[in-house]
């Protein structure tokens, strides 16, 4: 029933939202609804105004909430692909699923409601067209808390610390009151321990006292009136406050450090001018009332001040602290006053640890120019420490954990540092320790090396294949482009790289081997950390290859091979490095030789000028051709050859026919002839096609031919 009552008080809230115009997700989104255990919440039905937002609201019961969640599009028919975005404020239990044609559904469990701002679902919507859209729907989670003071008595004593335990149904959403807070001559706060809401009051004066106080809330709630408010209902109550049996004296300090190493010189305070207290008088300092208890400091009394208070020197021997209980001011073994403070170790810091982005908690203190880590203090009273870290940006959310024992600190390292080391300062005192500013170190892709083999700059990471060079290659320059290596927005640091060099021959045949190490390219001018950069190493011209190589790259023959590997040092990095392979070679279009064949079979056309056309001869014997020919290589496939060659040259006709038939005509040409070779190389014997046209000399007549010819390979 009183859950109905909240959720009719939203509805009515949310009704002040609709004169608001509607946002994108609105307009894409038909409607949105959660299911969280037996109750729904749904965009058109509980949405509320906060922060200028619309936003859906839902309740819950456990700040690790399951929901399932129900979306329908506004057009149903849109084509697209809708995806569900990740956060760190919730986990994806079931994936987001299309039900039916423009709805979807998923499931996910919150983290700690009570603690997350902003909560949201990030959609994104990918259309056809490539092109992306961003929604958001955002959420309003809100419980109900309540907070109830059933004291167990109304007395109270001036001085004495006295507890109360609260009642809550939620003490996940309620906040705590740390520092000591005064309402009617009542000092009070509220702690929280082993999931126990504790109240803790110590009055200072005589007397009916009406006391009250509130608490606020993590995670908002409806009052009453149906409004979003942070703060609970103030409680209220009224005690009696009675004189104490041993009157209660206040100190100024409610913190004193032992000193471990032997100086009892004692600190000076100042103490309430009690009745009966006599100056230039020790007393003894006794956890216990009864006589026989451990001495824990002497108290001598030097002077009254004219504040009502008295001068005194407080020598501390053991620890103490205020939850432990009262402090007895002593006359010998008689106690006569009553106090409490706390007697603690001097900071001390056992052990500091760095929590960089992706990695796990380390005791290597090193740190990067520009990067944000988490520091965490390890030791001895750090609660009464005031860190400082040199030069250091200190990032720290508000709900960063210090305690006695751990202090956390997210420090942003500036870019522009200029020191090898921060150091780590308590209270303007130096510790001891201290961040060590080291270099970034990455490797990065070699988008900023250039290769030069004289065809002009070519991006090293961006060259791909086998490299075809049709010219003589005069020389290979590698140079590099440091501007490019860091940017504002990422550091790389140094680049050591080293490189190999192996040629071969056309027939594989290896001609050098040469690796060039120390390899040092240094970020240039543009970077960041220009001027903080060690350049005693650094590789400060271009690389030519021929000032390394025995065999120039200009003296090598036609189809040489030029194998080149460029690649980061391994042992300079702690991530992959990166590997570049190329293949150079000196390429040719023609080969140029002579060549012996031997046609047969000749099928020859004479043009006879006394004859009305052309006169065909029958197919000859053996002739033989020595020709000045053309070879034409393969531009695909390296020192390989095409089917065909062009050539010129003598063409002694049916030489070596021993027919003994008077109507052999022999003749010398002077001819132009094309051939065809077989395409495989394998066999000894093959039968090339022969093609052209020439002049007999002995004739004096032209012609043209056709025919095999016989070719052997030894």
């Amino acid at each position: 029933m009183k859950k109905g009552i909240i959720i009719s008080l939203i509805l009515a809230c949310a009704v002040v939202t609709k004169g608001f115009s509607q946002n994108n997700h609105e307009k894409f989104f038909k409607d949105v609804i959660l299911h969280l255990d037996t109750l729904s919440f749904s965009m058109q039905k509980n949405s509320i105004l906060s922060g200028n937002e619309k936003k859906l609201y839902f309740e819950y019961n456990s700040s690790s909430e399951v929901c399932e969640v129900n979306l329908l599009l506004s057009e149903p028919s849109k084509k697209g692909i809708l995806n569900l975005l990740p956060s760190g404020d919730f986990d994806v239990i079931d994936s987001l699923l299309r039900t039916a044609e423009g709805e979807y559904q998923f499931k996910v469990q919150f983290h700690d409601l009570s603690k997350t701002e902003f909560l949201k679902f990030r959609f994104t919507w990918n259309t056809l067209s490539d092109s992306t859209q961003i929604h958001e729907v955002n959420l309003f989670p809100f419980t109900q808390s309540h907070v109830y003071f059933f004291p167990s008595g109304e007395e109270l004593f001036i001085g004495e610390e006295k507890i109360f335990e609260l009642v809550t149904d939620n003490i996940d959403n309620v906040k705590t009151i740390n520092n000591w807070q005064t309402n009617n001559d009542i000092d009070y706060r509220v702690s929280s321990r082993f999931d126990q809401l504790r109240l803790h009051v110590i009055p200072k004066a005589l007397g009916q006292k009406s006391f009250s106080f509130q608490l606020e809330t993590f995670r908002p709630f409806l009052d009453s009136l149906g409004k979003i408010s942070y703060k609970l209902p103030a409680i209220q109550q009224t005690f009696w406050v009675k004189q104490s049996r041993l009157r209660f004296v206040n100190i100024d300090r409610n913190d004193i450090t032992l000193d471990e190493n032997g100086k009892k010189d004692g600190v000076e305070i100042q103490l309430d001018n009690a009745p009966g207290l006599e100056m230039q008088k020790t007393y003894r300092i006794e956890n216990q009332e009864e006589p026989g208890g451990g001495l824990i400091a002497e108290l001598f009394t030097k002077n009254p001040l004219s504040n009502n208070r008295v001068l005194c020197i407080l020598r501390v021997y053991n620890y103490h602290r205020e939850s432990e209980g009262y402090l007895f001011i002593k006359d010998g073994d008689r106690a006569k006053y009553i106090t409490n403070f706390s007697i603690t170790p001097k900071t001390q810091i056992s052990k500091i640890s760095l929590l960089h982005q992706g990695m796990d908690w380390s005791s290597n203190l090193n740190v990067y120019p520009g990067e944000t880590v988490d520091v965490k203090i390890e030791g001895e009273s750090l609660n009464k420490a005031h860190f400082r870290f040199e030069d250091a940006e200190d990032i720290s959310p508000d709900t960063t954990l210090r305690n006695e024992n751990i202090a956390n600190y997210k420090l942003k390292i500036p870019i522009s540092v200029n020191k090898r080391s921060l150091g780590l300062f308590n209270n303007g005192n130096p510790t001891g320790y201290s961040l060590n500013i080291k270099e970034f170190q990455d490797p990065r892709e070699f988008d900023f090396i250039t290769l030069n083999y004289g065809a002009g700059d070519m991006n090293l990471a961006q060259i791909k294949g086998l490299i075809m060079s049709p010219k003589t290659i005069r020389d290979i320059v590698i140079d590099f482009d440091r501007n490019k290596i860091d940017t504002p927005e990422k550091l790389f640091g140094k680049q050591y790289l080293k490189m190999s060099v192996k040629i071969t021959g056309r027939n594989a045949e290896l001609i050098e081997l040469r690796d060039i190490d120390n390899i040092v390219v240094v970020p240039g001018e543009k970077s960041p950390r220009a001027s903080f950069y060690d350049r005693k190493d650094e590789t400060t011209t271009a690389i030519s290859l021929n000032k390394y190589l025995r065999k120039k790259s200009y003296d090598l023959e036609d189809w040489a091979k030029i194998e080149l590997s460029i690649e980061d040092k391994q042992e300079k990095y702690s991530s992959t490095p990166f590997k570049k392979e190329l293949e150079l070679y000196v390429q040719k279009q023609t080969k140029f030789d002579i060549d012996v064949s031997f046609p047969a079979g000749l099928l020859i056309n004479t043009f006879d000028k006394n004859s009305s056309g052309s006169q065909y001869q029958n197919f000859g014997g053996i002739s033989m051709a020595m020709m000045a020919q053309f070879s034409f290589y393969d531009q695909e496939r390296p020192g390989k050859y095409k089917p065909y060659k062009i050539g010129a040259g003598f063409l002694a006709l049916n030489a070596f026919n021993l027919s003994s038939d008077p109507n052999v005509s022999r003749d010398m040409g002077i001819v132009v002839i094309g051939s065809l070779y077989p395409t495989r190389k394998d066999v000894k014997l093959t039968f090339p096609l022969h093609m052209g046209g020439g002049y007999k000399l002995n004739e004096g007549k032209w012609f043209i031919l056709i025919g095999p010819g016989i070719s052997v390979r030894l």
